[in-house]
């Protein structure tokens, strides 16, 4: 049996000081949890943020100054290889070697490149190689990004079929209330369920170094949760928080329990990453077709639709009664499924496709 997985992920803030430097200590601390994990059985991957943050002080710029994505995209280039130098020496220190791999939301999307990343991060596995993994930022497309790590290391979970996910950050985990804001906010220690609730708690970054937050921590764990990986939110600077995440400590951080199923890296994509841009109403009918039968969205069932989109844009679909219950991926433009509303397939326009919503670019969203 192969040695289970473990995905860590370390935010700007904790790899990156406030004044751009690389924070080599951090670094070594965390490469001395990952040996340590090693040495008891776990394989490790590594998703890192921190390269703008490490770049645009090498550029004589701050994240105040710069708006524009080109820069932006330069910086990332700049800061990766300092970063990746910083890694090949603490793990050198450890006797461990590193493999970079940068990775595109298309990795994920495309199931021709899904299964030539994970071969790859396999077989550094398999080398003994350390996978150190990290959005490919100075290329990246504004349109279809990650957004922010957090999500790209559920994603990778999925991928390398993880049994853990450990996002460090610099808080302790997930609170009752801001604990920035609220001294009697108490962490919350496990979690079964990611609600509503739950999303309303979490607030914005810590750290202007930071793209994501304690926001995009819950979106990530949904997404790794609802692909059968378990995952912890935990203070990077705890001492040896990585090896007490594998352990299973009580009050190292915030546990989410994996869920049963595992859905498809696409559909995970399409569930949890894309942002909705329009929403479309549909009847009872095609509700109980899409739920029970997993069939594929027509105009027939379409009762409305709101917000200006093209086709391959993501949607939130909902009944009658606005309760959204289903996402999916568009084949049809909202000007194309306003004109044909309530149509069915006989009665479309040569050409046009059958499928509104296809059943493969549709994912049922947990209740």
């Amino acid at each position: 049996m192969n040695a289970p997985i473990v995905v860590v992920k370390i935010g700007s803030s904790s790899v990156v000081t406030v004044d751009g430097r690389i924070d080599t200590t951090a670094l070594s601390k965390l490469v001395t949890e990952v040996d340590v994990c090693r040495q008891s059985g776990w394989r490790v991957v590594v998703v890192t943020s921190g390269a703008i943050a490490a770049g645009l002080p090498q550029l004589g710029m701050s994240a105040d100054d710069v708006r524009a994505d080109d820069v932006l995209r330069a910086a990332s280039a700049v800061g990766q290889t300092s970063l990746m130098r910083a890694f090949e020496v603490a793990l050198a220190e450890r006797s461990l070697l590193g493999g970079q791999v940068l990775l595109a939301p298309t990795d994920f999307m495309l199931r021709r490149r899904y299964l030539k990343s994970r071969g790859t991060l396999q077989a550094l596995l398999e080398l003994g190689v350390v996978p150190i993994v990290n959005e490919n930022d100075a290329i990246a497309d504004d349109e279809i990004r990650f957004g922010d790590n957090d999500r790209l290391a559920a994603l990778v979970a999925h991928l390398v079929e993880a049994r853990l996910l450990v996002l460090l950050t610099d808080t302790a985990g997930l609170f009752t209330a801001d604990p920035r804001v609220d001294e009697s906010a108490s962490l919350i220690e496990e979690i079964l369920e990611i609600d509503q609730t739950l999303e309303n708690v979490a607030g914005g970054p810590r750290s202007l170094r930071s793209r994501g937050g304690m926001a995009s921590k819950l979106a990530a764990a949904k997404i790794a949760t609802w692909s059968g990986v378990e995952t912890v939110i935990a203070f990077a600077g705890r001492p040896s928080v990585l090896p007490d995440a594998v352990n299973g400590v009580a009050g190292m951080g915030t546990v989410f329990r994996a869920k049963a199923q595992r859905l498809p890296a696409r559909k995970l994509w399409i569930g949890f990453a894309l942002p909705a841009v329009g929403r479309i109403v549909v009847d009872e009918g095609a509700r109980r077709a899409l739920e029970e039968q997993q069939r594929s969205l027509l105009s027939a069932g379409i009762v409305s639709v709101s917000g200006e989109f093209d086709a391959d844009d993501a949607v939130e679909i909902e009944d009658t009664a606005g309760t959204v219950f289903a996402k999916g991926q568009v084949s049809w433009s909202s000007q194309m499924i306003r004109s044909n509303l309530g149509r069915r397939t006989a009665e479309l326009e040569a050409g046009l496709p059958h499928e509104v919503v296809h059943r493969d670019d549709l994912v049922i969203l947990p209740n």
